[in-house]
């Protein structure tokens, strides 16, 4: 750090991502320029809903990261670090952070049958934070599970997200959980406390339970022996990250209020930002906090590229995307499904993926598949506006399907709306801005980190040729009983057509 705390230009900030399979990490300066970067291999062990890692190799792979991002760095540059890792990922340690069991892991089930009671006795709390109940694999019913398979743990154990096991070993003791990662273990955001009362009847002692600070909080400075192994120097402070889906948020720079990050990977996930907290009487909506307050509000599809992947194998994309163009609108209606069951923007596990009309040939086929996570993603922003959800300001996109650019026209298309291409949306980004936040408004640390490479904006001749096909996939939707009327109805009023 420099003399009276002042910033230079070739100052960095450490955003350190843990993922499924790797560690992540990036030195970035004030500008967004990438002034270095590592990785580090993770590996798991998943044997039908069990799925665990070793937390030593979750710091051993840390350290394999920093050491290559700072690489050329020298001590004095480095203003600060932040970690994010996978959402729902717990593990029990010792009083002095050190665990004492696998890393369980954010898909584990293996507390499937503790859903019940948990949701039971915490009905009033989930309701009022707005997702109405938890999932499997949620951090509270993995950590339910694991404390009856560890008893003699009771009472001494701790508590400790992912990203806990790491900002401890960086600040050499056990530190605070952000909010972001205690969400799925069943912190009340609202209040910024532990439900203590529903911990205590779900037999869950307080003295587990590690303290609370909202993401961006400082939690402590680099000890000298995280130093020597990380290459970070003492003394940097060590902030409070977040989930892996809050930080690509971070790093897409979707921190206004009204504006999403559409994330179009394997499957298709909305993060948006809203001053107040959005209820979901479905449930299918949930809200992370952000730094200064605002909810980050989000919901994840079962449609995506994923259906890409599993429909056109080895495919040239690229020429596909060209051909398709043709077809663009097609009136072969497709709900590609990656897996069987949908979440977002309704919830169906009874719902199956279709394909109605016989495409001319796969450039056809390929056009109705992209056409029909478009819709999908059209129906998530027609079900936010009815949660009444800011929705209309930038629009972020990321994720492998960017990279076509035939999808991201045919997207800022059936959207009527620009899409905004960020340069660099990983998640070791966002922890970098996070990382350089305290004192400011994280929103206006992205804007100066976060470069934008192109602006994608509909072309006017294509204003409502999608509207048809977009209302006939939400009649099929509804007609098969999967999604409610009242959000078809919205869909059919805000396409301007009232049918």
């Amino acid at each position: 750090m420099t003399a009276g705390g002042t910033t230079r230009d070739d100052d960095v900030w450490i955003g350190l991502d843990l993922g499924t399979q790797s560690v992540r990490a990036l030195a970035v300066t004030a500008d967004g320029t990438v002034a270095g970067s590592g990785s580090g291999k993770l590996t798991s062990h998943r044997d039908g809903p069990a799925h665990e890692q070793d937390p030593a190799q979750w710091w051993e792979q840390v350290v394999v990261a920093t050491r290559a991002a700072l690489q050329g760095i020298s001590p004095e540059r480095v203003r600060g670090v932040a970690v994010d890792a996978t959402s729902g990922t717990i593990v029990l340690t010792d009083p002095d952070g050190r665990p004492l069991t696998p890393g369980i892991m954010y898909d584990d089930t293996r507390g499937a049958a503790e859903v019940d009671e948990i949701n039971a006795v915490g009905a009033e709390v989930w309701a009022t934070l707005g997702y109405q109940r938890m999932q499997p694999s949620w951090a509270l019913p993995s950590l339910r599970w694991l404390l009856r398979q560890h008893p003699e743990l009771v009472g001494t154990a701790r508590l400790a997200h992912q990203s806990d096991v790491i900002t401890g070993r960086l600040v050499g003791r056990p530190v605070a959980a952000d909010l972001s990662n205690a969400l799925k273990t069943g912190a009340n955001l609202d209040d910024e406390t532990w439900p203590l009362d529903v911990f205590e009847r779900l037999g869950i002692p307080a003295t587990l339970l590690p303290p609370l600070v909202r993401t961006g909080a400082f939690l402590g400075e680099v000890g000298s022996g995280a130093a020597a192994e990380t290459g970070i120097p003492v003394g940097t402070p060590v902030i409070a990250g977040a989930t892996d889906g809050c930080a690509a948020q971070l790093g897409a720079g979707a921190l206004r209020i009204g504006s999403w990050n559409s994330v179009v990977g394997t499957t298709l996930v909305l993060k948006g930002v809203s001053h107040e907290l959005i209820r979901d009487p479905l449930g299918v909506v949930y809200s992370h906090k952000a730094p200064n307050g605002d909810w980050l509000p989000g919901g994840a599809s079962s449609t995506g590229a994923g259906a890409v992947s599993r429909d056109f194998p080895g495919a040239d994309l690229d020429e596909l995307g060209r051909r398709a163009a043709a077809f663009a609108p097609t009136d072969v209606l497709a709900y590609p499904l990656v897996s069987d069951g949908e979440r977002f923007p309704f919830i169906a596990p009874d719902a199956r993926g279709f394909l109605l009309g016989d495409p001319r040939d796969d450039a056809e086929h390929f056009a109705a598949v992209l056409q029909g996570v478009a819709f999908v993603e059209r129906l998530c922003f027609d079900y936010l506006d009815l949660l009444g959800a800011p929705i209309g300001g930038d629009l972020i996109v990321t994720g492998g399907a960017t990279r076509s650019p035939f999808w991201n026209q045919l997207r800022a298309d059936v959207l009527g709306r620009p899409l905004v291409l960020p340069e660099n949306a990983e998640g070791a980004l966002g922890m970098a801005v996070l990382a350089a936040s305290p004192g400011r408004e994280a929103a206006d640390v992205a804007a100066e980190m976060v470069r934008i490479r192109a602006t994608v904006d509909p072309r006017p001749e294509m204003l409502g040729r999608y509207d048809d096909a977009y209302l006939r996939l939400v009649g099929e939707l509804e007609g098969r009983g999967w999604l409610p009327a009242s959000v078809a109805t919205l869909a059919r009023e805000r396409t301007g057509t009232g049918r």
